[in-house]
């Protein structure tokens, strides 16, 4: 799969752009602030339907202007399509060849993007909601299925929540209707812990050579750390495993007005050597690591969708010695689309840049370097 071309109207500090791009590796090249991470953003919008940079959406048109364009060709092997996506003060609207897709569920994976960014090191030393929204994003460009039970299952534990606390001051209110929701949260929850776990075995089998290969290091792993003790994701045994935990503490969830267990609160760590990253890791290392686990997801992407995604590297040559950046040019394969982000090419051998195609960023103006 290959983004083609780019046409960017008022995004960001955009007034109008457009790029073709290499279906090989693409660098753009420009100076801190000049809007080469803009270019990645509006990637990833065309492709998630939403930013990964914190902040209001409305942020991303153009100071002055009432709306925002993203337009992109995309390839893969079977078709060629058209994704647009227009974003305006009260509203966004996605298109596919045109037509208005009313669902986020049937329009994501259209474009299917991997994405390492300078703040991905939060995914070792922040919160677990980074990481559960890292893992969300991730399946849900893998299965359709995934993002309608996942929201279904958001939906639910809302309801949940505010009958646990109707439940709480209200002791006649009919609790049999709490075992419906929870009969109800149990089979989204088991389906989603079903995937999680099964993605992170996957990410297991490629991690720590990739992260060898990037980084000279070894015998790195992710752990996959469910809020609750799993023996089993057979479908039954680890409904009927959830059901009991949701019994067993039912007077805790009512006291506390909310869902204490399930996916929700789950959780993965990074374990290098054994040790935590979040802990026992230099900032190099981390960098590394989560370096690894983005570019481990890409033979998952090609072994379930028959296509590489396309791989967004944002400001990637920053803490990286030497001896590492051309590692990691080298280690990108020369069958996928990538398109990187730097201030400039110092240390990077020319035998790392034989097939790429640079573009040079200022003032809102993007051009090919001949």
């Amino acid at each position: 799969m290959i983004i083609s071309q780019l046409n960017l109207t008022n995004f960001r500090n955009y007034h109008h752009v457009d790029i073709t791009f290499s279906p090989h590796m693409n660098i753009i090249i420009g100076n801190n602030a000049v809007g080469k991470t803009n270019i990645l953003e509006a990637i990833s919008v065309l492709a998630l339907t939403k930013s990964y940079r914190n902040g209001n959406e409305m942020d991303m048109i153009r100071f002055g202007k009432m709306k925002a364009s993203i337009k992109g060709k995309i390839q893969d092997l079977h078709s060629i399509k058209r994704l647009g996506i227009e974003i305006t003060t009260d509203k966004k609207t996605v298109k596919v060849n045109n037509t208005v897709i009313s669902k986020i569920s049937e329009y994501i994976s259209n474009l299917n993007v991997v994405i390492f960014t300078p703040d991905d090191l939060e995914i070792i030393k922040g919160s677990p909601t980074i990481r559960r929204n890292l893992l969300n994003m991730e399946l849900s460009q893998l299965s359709e299925k995934y993002l309608v039970t996942y929201n279904e299952y958001n939906k639910i534990l809302k309801t949940r929540n505010e009958y646990l606390k109707i439940l709480y001051t209200n002791q006649i209110a009919d609790q049999k209707y709490l075992d419906i929701l929870t009969q109800k949260l149990v089979e989204k929850a088991v389906f989603i812990y079903q995937l999680r776990s099964m993605y992170i075995d996957k990410i297991n089998q490629h991690i720590d050579h990739i992260f060898q290969r990037i980084s000279g290091d070894s015998s790195l792993m992710i752990l996959y750390t469910p809020n609750i003790m799993i023996h089993s994701y057979e479908t039954e045994l680890l409904t009927e495993e959830m059901l009991q935990i949701y019994s067993k503490n039912r007077k805790r969830e009512l006291a506390a007005g909310m869902t204490l267990y399930g996916p929700h609160r789950d959780d993965f760590s990074f374990f290098l050597k054994n040790n935590d990253m979040k802990i026992y890791a230099s900032q190099g290392q981390q960098k590394s690591a989560v370096l690894a686990y983005k570019l481990a997801t890409i033979p998952i992407f090609k072994e379930y969708k028959g296509t590489n995604p396309v791989l967004l590297l944002d400001d990637i040559f920053s803490e990286l010695d030497i001896n590492k950046k051309n590692k990691l040019l080298r280690f990108i394969s020369k069958d996928i689309q990538s398109i990187i982000t730097t201030t400039d090419l110092k240390n990077i051998s020319r035998k790392s840049l034989v097939d790429a195609t640079v573009f040079q960023v200022n003032n809102g103006v993007i051009e090919e370097r001949s």
